[in-house]
């Protein structure tokens, strides 16, 4: 016996682990997330090119804008940018453009109208999001339009939205838009889209912001004047709106995998739940098929569905049924063999006992002769007993050849009309050859087997009909006598073993109902196949035996 495996699953636990197939939907999403955010990423930095490149086209050939001179020493140079910065936060706080305000005297009416000029093109192209800031070949800040941080905070909603918003928050992280928008001393010196743009080509870069909670998308385009380049727009904006679009379409997966999980978990559940129940009970049906004193029953469980379940519950009802049937025929062979043997026995033993009391020998020689007669019906018996299993085995090293069914029915039927001196037989083949190939001894014996049996049963007077006729490429033989037909008791087991349909007697020889079981097991040696029907109105019973021809 197969040992069992000391890892036991149950249906549930397979279920699910196959419901974990189920996380390939989320990666699957979330791969679409990141190929969306790098998508809107090269989105947002055509935008901010394009952006720049309409600024860059309103100060195209205006050198005189750009002519702001610089500051004469280091720190006064820095006490201009510083100024900027400070006109910059101002500008944060009106809302208006700010207007630089340059320290050195000799220059500083001629940069503020250069500078107002600048802003009066950029306030009509300044977004709530974006900033916007020109600088001259010396990267000199000339003017700085917008802010990096949104005007209009976003509402976060309040009771269950907000609760479950703070959820999804320590999941999925959102864009901080508490962050440092100022510029970086070396912004100017270090970024390579403002160094490609004073050399004349349009670029772009990625940078975070001074305390590194931002990543801010800025875009340069050159100022020309003629061939030469004179300046810089830069345009500049953080990833927050794609930022937020990833948290909320990740926000969305993520409530969406939940459910979609609970969901197939709730199903699988019951249906694993419902399997489970359908095969225990299966089990214990199966497990109580035999009752206490040996009966079978069927079994019920699934025996109506149409899946795997319901076919091996009916495979076990099947079973079950071919084992109640070798169970009656294992009684009925039980008693059949007690009756048939329960005459004989008591003819010897009531001969022996006369025997032992009779002084006359002439009398004697009589119960000797009873006691006789009963062994060898037992003899008989015992035979007949071992004629089907004989016969089962010697089917299996049987040689088979090639022979005329015609003839060998012919021959046949001569010889039953010597051994039946008192019954009438008539034969029908026509004027051809029927060649079938197995043994012409064993379906010998299958045709005494049929004419005895229609001898018994046959009515008196009436001739015994044994026709041969072509059915396609089978030759059919039937046996027909009129008389009693088949009960219909035994009618769907009339081939069967030890099945009779023969009135009880109480002497003559003994009937195990063998002969029709025997015959059976011959028709399916040579191919065939063997029925019994009755004739119509119940006037007699005609066997049909089917075999293939010989090729």
């Amino acid at each position: 016996m197969k040992a069992q495996s000391p890892f036991r699953f149950s249906l549930r636990a397979k279920l699910a682990l196959v419901a974990l197939t189920l996380l390939a939907l989320p990666w699957v999403g979330y791969r679409y997330v990141q190929e969306m955010e790098r998508f809107l990423l090269e989105a947002q930095q055509q935008a901010l090119l394009a952006t720049a490149r309409a600024v860059a086209t309103a100060l195209h050939e205006r050198p005189q804008l750009m002519r702001v001179k610089p500051a004469q020493n280091d720190e006064a140079r820095r006490a201009a940018e510083e100024s900027l910065r400070q006109a910059a936060e101002r500008a944060d706080r009106s809302g208006q453009p700010a207007v630089v305000e340059e320290i050195g005297r000799e220059s500083v009416m001629s940069e503020q109208q250069s500078v107002a000029e600048i802003n009066a093109i950029l306030r009509g192209l300044e977004r709530s999001t974006a900033r916007i800031w020109v600088v001259n070949r010396e990267l000199k800040l000339l003017a700085l339009a917008g802010s990096l941080k949104p005007s209009v905070q976003r509402d976060e909603g309040e009771g269950a939205a907000r609760l479950w918003r703070d959820i999804l928050a320590r999941i999925v992280s959102r864009p901080d838009e508490d962050f440092d928008e100022a510029l970086d001393e070396d912004v100017l010196a270090t970024g390579r889209e403002i160094a490609h743009a004073l050399l004349g080509a349009p670029a772009t870069r990625l940078r975070n912001s001074a305390d590194g909670r931002a990543v801010i998308v800025s875009a340069a385009h050159p100022i020309w004047s003629r061939d030469n380049v004179i300046g810089a727009v830069v345009v500049e904006e953080t990833t927050h709106s794609i930022l937020a679009v990833r948290s909320q379409a990740l926000e969305r997966l993520l409530l969406t995998t939940i459910v979609v999980f609970a969901l197939a978990a709730a199903v699988l559940l019951g249906f694993a739940t419902r399997l489970s129940n359908r095969i225990r009970r299966l089990r214990d049906e199966a497990e109580s098929a035999v009752d206490a004193r040996g009966r079978l029953k069927r079994l019920t469980s699934g025996s109506q569905a149409g899946d795997e379940i319901g076919d091996l519950s009916r495979s076990f009802s099947a079973v079950l049924e071919k084992l109640s049937q070798h169970h009656g025929y294992l009684e009925s062979l039980a008693g059949r063999l007690s009756h048939e043997l329960r005459t004989p026995i008591a003819v010897v033993r009531s001969s022996l006992e006369n025997l032992r009391l009779e002084q006359d020998p002439a009398q004697a020689q009589v119960y000797l002769e009873r006691a006789e007669e009963g062994l060898a019906r037992l003899s008989k018996i015992l035979t007949r007993m071992s004629e089907a299993t004989r016969l089962e085995q010697s089917l299996h090293s049987e040689a088979r050849s090639r022979f005329d069914l015609a003839a060998l029915v012919t021959e046949c039927v001569n010889g039953y009309r010597l051994a039946y001196s008192n019954q009438a037989f008539e034969l029908k083949a026509p004027a051809q050859v029927f060649v079938i190939e197995g043994s012409p001894d064993l379906f010998a014996q299958l045709l005494d087997k049929l004419v005895a049996n229609a001898v018994d049963f046959g009515r008196a007077g009436e001739p015994i009909c044994i026709a041969l006729a072509q059915a396609g490429l089978a030759v059919q033989l039937a046996v027909t006598n009129a008389g009693p037909p088949i009960p219909d008791e035994v009618r769907g087991r009339l081939f069967e073993s030890m099945i009779s349909a023969r009135t009880e007697r109480g002497g003559g020889d003994p009937h195990l109902g063998l002969g029709l079981y025997i015959a059976r097991l011959i028709a399916e040696f040579h191919g065939g196949s063997i029925a019994a029907a009755n004739l119509p109105e119940g006037s007699g019973v005609s066997v049909k035996v089917t075999l293939p021809l010989a090729a």
